[in-house]
């Protein structure tokens, strides 16, 4: 699994969840740059990636999950165990 693969498959996450159409991310993009990405949405996509990648995320993770590239790196990490 690549870094662009998981990239796409979490903007049709974020579209979805936080219902933007439009929505472009990268690697370097926070829920500073993101309208309505909060707690709640947040525990959202989390699930969402659990799901799709049939991962399970430790609170430890979540939190150390500062943007979508510390996002992809975590889903990476999880997807090798």
């Amino acid at each position: 699994m690549e870094r662009k693969e998981i990239l796409t498959a979490l903007n049709g996450i974020f579209s979805v969840v936080l219902n933007k159409e439009n929505l472009q991310l990268d690697e370097s993009m926070s829920t500073d740059d993101i309208d309505n990405w909060d707690s709640l949405t947040n525990m959202t996509i989390i699930s969402e990636i659990e799901r799709l990648w049939g991962v399970h995320f430790k609170l430890r993770d979540i939190i150390r999950m500062k943007n979508i590239g510390d996002m992809i790196d975590t889903i990476l990490a999880k997807s090798q165990q």
